[in-house]
Order: structure tokens, then sequence, then C-alpha cells
């Protein structure tokens, strides 16, 4: 009797002891889920952020926009003028000709051309955006806008709609000489 109560006790308590291995088990699986999640969501936005900062290529539906200018009479300002039309119409991604133009892209007049972030930009100015092209193209033909500005300045100006295009031109991360993360 007393040999089937014993049994019958490590019996309950093995079972016991099953139910909470498997709860650990299942724990477990679930951070571990939970985990990969988060390790994937922090990859997702770090190829978010790394096209917004430009330090990584990007691909996807667009528009090329080429203007041609022989009597060299676009200037940096025509330009910038294009470059924020077509930030407000949602371009995600910008490189003109071999630069790709960020947050802090400025532009300038040198002799004879124009520059951008330092960079001597050869003519024809060739703009590959990334966005929506059915956003991007009005944009840029809406009376008295850019096209039409930049038609009255003698240039001839294209703007083609592309289901791929890629915008490879890259910027070098800089690390901030003083700003840290407050998270830190």
């Amino acid at each position: 009797m007393r040999i089937l109560d014993e049994l019958d006790d490590r019996s309950q308590r093995l079972e016991d002891e099953q139910r909470r291995l498997e709860g650990q088990k299942t724990e477990l699986e679930s951070s571990s889920d939970q985990a990969e999640e988060a390790r994937k969501q922090t990859v997702e936005k770090e190829q978010q952020l790394g096209v917004l900062a430009g330090t990584v290529a990007a691909e996807g539906p667009g528009i090329s926009l080429t203007i041609d200018d022989p009597s060299r009479s676009v200037e940096a300002d025509k330009l910038l003028d294009t470059i924020q039309e077509l930030r407000a119409a949602g371009a995600e991604a910008i490189q003109v000709n071999d630069v790709r133009v960020v947050a802090n892209t400025y532009l300038s007049d040198v002799r004879g051309g124009v520059e951008i972030d330092g960079k001597r930009v050869a003519q024809p100015f060739r703009f590959k955006v990334i966005g929506k092209p059915e956003d991007l193209e009005p944009a840029l033909n809406i009376p008295g806008g850019v096209v039409q500005t930049l038609e009255k300045e003698q240039a001839t100006v294209s703007v083609t709609r592309q289901e791929k295009i890629v915008v490879d031109a890259l910027r070098k991360a800089e690390r901030p000489d003083y700003a840290r993360s407050s998270s830190q």
C-alpha cells in the first residue's frame, strides 16, 4: 500500500514537473519569437532610415527627369525648386547625376555650373526619383510649375514614369562630433 502511495505521489510530482517544463518551453519559444520579431523590425527600420539618410541604395517606382540646359541658364535655385517640388509630391529618394539628395543637401552656383553638396554636377541634370509616379510627374507639370519655369530658361525637360528606378548614389554615414543618443 505504501509503495502504491509513493508511486502516486511520485507520479503526481512528475506530472507537475512536466507541466512546469512545458510552460517554460512555451515561454522560451514565445520570447524567442518576440526577439526574432524585434530583430526583424530593427533591420527594417535601419533600412528605412538608411534610405532617408542616403547610406543605402533604394529601388522602387518613380520617375526619371532630365534637364538639358545648353544655354547654361538653369542655376542652383531652379534645381532646388525642382527638388523641393519632388519632395512635396512625395519623393522618397532622389539622386541628381551621381549625387544623393538628402535632408541637408545644399546647392550652389559656381562659375559655369552648379555644385550639389560641394560636387560639381555636369549637364544634363539627370534626376532619378523614387515615389508614386502618378503624384510626382503631375506635380512637375502643373501650370506655372517646375517644367514651365525651366522651359522659360530655354532648358529642355523630359519626365518619364518608370516601374523601377534605382537610386544607388550613396552618402557616407558620419558620426556627429558632439551629439549622442539620450537613451544611452
